[in-house]
């Protein structure tokens, strides 16, 4: 299980975009990427590690009353209007408490996340750092796309005959582009 990437369709994260999370069994919950963190409220929490609602609500208060978080940092009330037309708060809660609430609740889908979460901390600790390797193959692709299309304009370039300085910043681009090549084989 993985609780990333989450990205959208079109590999872009910006504030307060929404973006999907496929877990490995196919279930899909959209969220909300705000302040460099995710925001859920506890009926998605609770989908994610295939618990009750109860189970989730009760594991985050034990997480504020013994203090492993701050609330008032990790928790944001939204307000929307219901069926009924009426205005209901709806506690948010960030990825700190997601990923405390993976490491209390007794689940499959929460063991699978605590497998992914150790391994990926046990590559912090032990290398140093973490590679996200879908990630990196989703840059490399789009670096590929990129390549792709200056190496088009640069050809098209030539054929529509364009004034000097824009072959020139073709040329740049696409010299540029075989730099990061050279570069990414490197790495």
């Amino acid at each position: 299980m993985a609780i990333g990437p989450m990205t959208d369709k079109n590999n872009q994260k910006q504030k307060g975009e929404i973006v999907i999370y496929k877990s490995p069994d196919g279930s899909e919950i959209q969220v909300r990427l705000n302040e460099e963190s995710v925001w859920l409220d506890a009926h998605l929490i609770a989908k994610i590690f295939g618990v009750q609602r109860p189970a989730v609500v009760k594991h985050i208060h034990n997480i504020y009353k013994t203090s492993e978080l701050d609330e008032k940092l990790t928790c944001s009330i939204l307000e929307q209007v219901a069926k009924d037309e009426k205005n209901r708060k709806m506690n948010l809660y960030n990825l700190d408490v997601i990923i405390s609430v993976g490491y209390r609740v007794n689940s499959q889908k929460a063991t699978q996340f605590r497998i992914w979460a150790t391994k990926i901390l046990k590559q912090y600790l032990v290398k140093g750092y973490a590679v996200n390797e879908e990630r990196l193959l989703e840059a490399g692709n789009r670096l590929n796309e990129l390549q792709e299309a200056i190496l088009f304009l640069q050809k098209q370039s030539q054929k529509a005959l364009l004034k000097r300085q824009e072959i020139e910043i073709l040329n740049l681009l696409g010299d540029y582009s075989k730099t990061l090549s050279l570069l990414e084989t490197l790495c």
